[in-house]
């Protein structure tokens, strides 16, 4: 029996107010849930058992999967206190069914990615390792930790995030997808905090045990700030980026139930969700719509998401903004890059605007 894990558990602060109610992996991209675009993957992978290593909000993930009927069977190891990756990833090995010698995929909850798992599991089954990390090359790996690799692939070490250029040793860094041989998952100390960065994959380097990594140019991108959530939405309508869930590359992804204005454009591989109600000449470019959001005639919207039971009123502009769920924006705002609006907040008409308006002030009596 191929296992895999998914490490769930974040709080996903970067997303907020987006995951205030939900959890990270259970916002919607593309028309699912992210985490189902995982579990597709992995289920194409010949995984029949996966663990959910949950914390934040560990219940929704139940729910998400209580009428799943396909042939997997799914377990969920919650975490009571923050045990970190290799404390999460510890914990739930202990749901695993598997030989100590089987190999066991993990999976960040927040990577999207064009690895071929089944290409993975192979090398790491040709290589006899105990660990296979996955590594993908950035131009710019300031913000990661490097894993510099010999000619055959054995990782060196893994080094902290460079502050200089100079310091930049490789281009190689830790991805978020590894093979553990099940037996060095129970190694792991168990019922504390333990980061598998900074402690369990040093330590196995240490003590000379055989950790590889894998280094492709496949498609690759952390979904955890709300730009980089928009931008992997679009790449899996428009076909950058694959999943099972997404048939053909599309210009738009647009729910059954949702109301478009023949005028209105909808471009970029941008989502508009169930009940929708797009007016006339609106523009969404390369943007997330929820569901039963009403976006009203002739608004901009790029690069941004608006969450559930949201309206945006007529003429406003958004560009790389986050508006929280129940929240109204009213028309002709003219909304700054970076801003969030939180859950429920309302916006008048003309209440923020960068550039300037002609509109006289209110008359104070």
């Amino acid at each position: 029996m191929q296992e895999a894990i998914i490490l769930v558990g974040g709080k996903g602060t970067r997303l907020r107010p987006l995951t205030n109610h939900t959890p990270k992996p259970l916002l919607n991209v593309a028309g699912s849930s992210f985490i189902r675009h995982q579990i597709a993957k992995l289920m194409d992978a010949g995984v029949e058992h996966v663990v959910f290593a949950t914390s934040y909000l560990a219940s929704l993930f139940e729910e998400e999967f209580k009428d799943f009927s396909q042939e997997l069977r799914i377990s969920y190891a919650v975490e009571s206190v923050p045990l970190g990756t290799g404390g999460a990833i510890r914990n739930a090995a202990r749901l695993l069914r598997g030989p100590a010698d089987a190999p066991v995929l993990i999976l960040n909850g927040d990577i999207l990615s064009g690895l071929d798992l089944r290409d993975v599991l192979e090398q790491h089954e040709a290589r006899d390792a105990d660990v296979t990390l996955y590594l993908t090359r950035v131009s710019d790996p300031r913000a990661f930790g490097l894993v510099p690799t010999d000619e055959s692939g054995r990782v060196l070490s893994f080094l902290e995030k460079p502050k200089t250029q100079e310091e930049c040793v490789t281009d190689q860094i830790n991805a978020g997808c590894y093979v553990f041989r099940r037996s060095v998952l129970d190694a792991i100390p168990a019922d504390r905090e333990v980061s598998v960065e900074q402690e369990t994959f040093p330590q196995l380097v240490a003590q000379g045990r055989r950790v590889y990594g894998h280094t492709t140019d496949d498609y690759w991108r952390d979904l955890g700030t709300p730009l980089a959530f928009v931008h992997g939405s679009a790449d899996l309508i428009t076909g950058r980026a694959t999943s099972p869930l997404v048939e053909r590359p599309a210009e738009a992804l647009i729910h059954p139930t949702a109301t478009v204005d023949p005028t209105a454009r909808i471009t970029g591989g941008s989502t508009i969700g169930a009940h929708a109600v797009i007016g006339a000449h609106v523009v969404v470019d390369r943007s997330i719509i929820g569901g039963n959001v009403t976006v009203a005639d002739g608004a901009q919207i790029h690069e941004s998401v608006v969450d559930h039971d949201s309206s945006i009123g007529s003429e406003s502009f958004l560009r790389e903004v986050v508006v929280g769920c129940h929240a109204h924006v009213g028309a002709q705002n003219e909304l700054p890059a970076q801003l969030r609006l939180s859950c429920g907040i309302r916006i008048p008409a003309q209440g923020v605007r960068v550039s300037g308006t002609a509109v006289a002030c209110p008359t104070v009596h």
